[in-house]
């Protein structure tokens, strides 16, 4: 018989919900696996056994599509009671009173947290090395990172640790982790979450989503981030395009794939063109080509888009709507600040001094570069991107005392994600592609592609994500470290 970690947690819902599987049973098989392996992978920032396992047994009759299941809460995000340190010393010893909506919606959802994933410093890095902890490292080779900013929650699910995790994305942060470590992941549309939809952040740019290694994991854990009503509706206090549509939507588009052709675009398009100095590496394309080789040889219509012109505004509007988020971290005793690391100390400084006029001139031009986007995206059902330029980044790669450079560097490596969160559009992570094994990585090195969609169109990229793998079998690779 396989063993707990081994099953999709599609699978687990499903046997806890018919009594065959107790969560407390569940819970204690992943609190061992993380015994066993977090100090290797430093996935967990925090772990809460007691918590969990009072959780398990208090959870009733079964209620909630995701009843019984472990995860753990990104730390970021707040939980009542649970020490928050978004990857900062500045912030060691802060716990909340309150949890943030999107735990407090996972909980409905039936969870049971397990405790906190790994994050950058305030979620500012695609890359998760902090002072405050070890490295999250990247399963499939530890001497490389799991990329950021929910590089704990990627490590962790790789590793077996979770089975799904959740996390939020603000330039990348959920697509550059499931692509570095060989998993799903899902940046929803901007507005589809009640909460954690980005309507709430400057730009709208931070919105969550799921990580998981099965592309129907993925949409089983989206499903848990949607509350519903007693009917099934998913009220949507704040959202600006889409309603959610039936429950189990998500989930079917994954378990029945087959549906009418699509026409499918594929671009090497980046928004950071002209500003940093852009090159696809070799195994980033030979990800994408894999990708449209594969839709093509499904029956779908895959058509090169042809050569989008970038926006000179883009990259400067960018970096003064990064910098002006930045300034808004609660923190003023200098003596704090002084905790922080260079990039995010550098990136509030910079933000503090940033006029409001230009504040107000990049919103509109990043506005402006949505229009444009969506407007492209949406002249096909779908369009398909590289994940990264590269491969994943070893440690250390980044350059911890020059925030130029190592801003620099993010661009360069994960040129392809913060355009879509710009545009608000949803965008998926699949795992398509493995480099030759090596000493450091004899399962090779995961390059994931993403599949852009129009707004509000998970299910269709949930529906091309299930086909590619229905024919690349990536569900079925296991890390080194497994």
């Amino acid at each position: 018989m396989a063993a707990l970690h081994e099953h999709t947690a599609v699978h687990l819902v499903a046997e806890l919900r018919a009594g065959d599987l107790d969560p407390t049973e569940l819970t204690e098989h992943f609190l061992a696996r993380i015994d066993a392996l977090n100090d290797r992978v430093g996935a967990m920032a925090t772990v809460t056994p007691d918590l969990a396992r009072e959780r398990a047994a208090s959870l009733g009759a079964p209620e909630g599509v995701l009843w019984g299941l472990p995860t753990a809460d990104k730390d970021l995000s707040n939980r009542a009671g649970v020490p928050t340190g978004y990857g900062s010393r500045a912030f060691t010893g802060f716990v909340p009173e309150t949890s943030d909506d999107i735990v407090r919606v996972l909980d409905a959802s039936g969870i049971v947290s397990l405790g906190k994933t790994a994050a950058p410093e305030l979620g500012f890095p695609s890359y998760t090395e902090t002072l405050v902890g070890p490295p999250a490292r990247n399963p499939w080779d530890l001497t490389r990172g799991a990329g950021g900013s929910s590089g704990g929650a990627a490590a962790a699910v790789a590793s077996g640790m979770l089975p799904v995790a959740p996390g939020s994305d603000g330039g990348g942060s959920i697509r550059i982790p499931a692509a570095a470590c060989g998993l799903v992941g899902l940046k929803t549309t901007r507005g589809l979450l009640p909460a954690g939809g980005g309507v709430e952040s400057l730009g709208g740019l931070v919105t969550h989503g799921p990580i998981a290694r099965t592309t129907a994991d993925a949409a089983l854990l989206l499903e848990g981030m949607l509350p519903r009503d007693p009917g099934g509706a998913v009220p949507h206090p704040r959202t600006l395009r889409t309603a959610a549509g039936p429950a189990g939507s998500y989930l079917a588009a994954t378990q029945h794939p087959e549906g009418p052709r699509l026409r499918i675009g594929v671009s090497t398009f980046s928004a950071w063109e002209g500003a940093y100095d852009i090159r696809l590496g070799d195994e980033a394309r030979a990800a994408l080509d894999l990708a449209a080789d594969t839709l093509t040889d499904l029956g779908h219509q895959v058509v090169d888009v042809g050569h989008w012109e970038p926006d000179p505004a883009y990259a400067p509007a960018f970096r003064t709507l990064w910098m002006a988020g930045a300034s808004a971290v609660p923190l003023d005793d200098p003596a704090a600040l002084d905790l922080l690391e260079p990039l995010t100390r550098w990136l509030i400084g910079v933000g503090r001094q940033v006029p409001a006029r230009q504040v107000v001139e990049a919103v509109t031009a990043l506005a402006g570069f949505e229009r444009t986007m969506v407007e492209r995206v949406s002249a096909y059902d779908a369009v398909l991107l590289p994940g990264m330029a590269m491969t994943p980044r070893p440690i250390g790669w980044y350059d911890a005392e020059d925030p130029e450079r190592n801003f620099a560097q993010q661009c360069e490596y994960t040129p392809y994600t913060s355009m879509i969160n710009v545009a608000g559009l949803p965008a998926l992570a699949a795992p398509v592609y493995w480099t030759s094994p090596t000493a450091d990585a004899p399962g090779g090195l995961p390059m994931g592609v993403q599949l852009v969609g129009q707004p509000g169109g998970e299910r269709t990229l949930l529906r091309l994500s299930a086909e590619l793998e229905d024919v690349l079998r990536w569900g079925e690779r296991r890390a080194p470290v497994w």
